[in-house]
């Protein structure tokens, strides 16, 4: 049987208690305030949104380089025999292309997916390919497995104000929407391409939360529901809101309840709050 590690960025909000027990190892983006610079991880949620809010130009982020992959490959291959690199949507960050890029001088013996998503439902793919290593799966069979969790996710959240993904040019297809002139909340889905589009939008929080549930429910279709994960980014009242009402209307507890990256929160700005769901295929 064939030794495996897991691989992602730091944008999968991976619990200290997952990335423990299925030994997944994360590479970290970077966040840039001004003249500092600190690794996604190094500074705390809590120091992240005061330097944010006291901040006199927005912070800026950067991914890892195909030599910082190389790096942590050739390290990891000395322990382990194959790696399974698991990473944010190619449509939001180049992070996924140095990713494949490193992998090409190493023989197959690394597999990169692109998640299409972001956040927790990169962390779903991460625990659908710690499940496959512990029942002795292969890499092909590891990969496919991780590709049908991908087609069964929705990741949705909704935020205060479009002004941090406007700025950081992460728009995606919501390009469109003034809710931050109207005070509207609006709900964004990551699409089948990993692309952020307009879900809805509601006149209060509580409303989107309310939005994010429906919806879920709604593209459900004839599936269960499998998996349910929560985070949020300075917003914990509702975050606990929303994984209330995900375990309520779909009777499965959340197996993942956490912060969103700092990284993350460079694009997204506090009050961020969202899910991914996993459908049973």
């Amino acid at each position: 049987m064939k030794n495996f590690a897991i691989v992602t960025d730091s944008t999968a909000d991976i619990t200290p208690t997952m990335r423990a027990e299925s030994d997944v190892h994360v590479i970290p983006l970077k966040i840039c305030f001004a003249d500092e610079e600190y690794f996604d991880g190094e500074i705390t949620a809590e120091d992240f949104y005061e330097k944010l809010r006291v901040a006199q130009q927005l912070p800026t982020s950067s991914q890892p380089s195909p030599e910082d992959f190389l790096t942590l490959y050739h390290s990891l291959l000395k322990k382990y025999d194959e790696v399974i690199s698991i990473h944010l949507s190619s449509a939001l960050s180049g992070t996924v292309n140095a990713a494949w890029v490193a992998a090409e001088s190493l023989k197959g013996k690394v597999h990169v997916i692109d998640s299409r998503t972001i956040s927790v439902g990169i962390a779903l793919m991460v625990e659908e390919a710690s499940r496959c290593i512990r029942q002795g799966l292969d890499s092909a069979q590891i990969v496919e497995r991780v590709h049908n969790a991908r087609n069964n996710i929705e990741t949705m959240f909704t935020l205060n104000t479009l002004e941090y993904l406007q700025k950081g040019g992460r728009i995606g297809k919501v390009a469109g929407m003034v809710g931050s002139l109207l005070n509207i909340k609006p709900i964004i889905r990551v699409n089948e391409e990993g692309v952020y589009t307009t879900a809805g939008k509601a006149r209060s929080q509580d409303k989107a939360l309310d939005e994010i549930v429906h919806s879920c429910q709604q593209l459900a279709g004839d599936r269960k529901i499998k998996t349910v994960a929560v985070a949020h980014g300075a917003a914990l009242e509702a975050a606990h809101k929303l994984k209330d009402a995900l375990e309520s209307a779909f009777n499965v507890p959340a197996t993942i309840f956490t912060h969103v990256s700092a990284v993350i929160g460079v694009h997204t700005g506090p009050g961020t709050v969202g899910a991914a769901v996993e459908y049973e295929s």
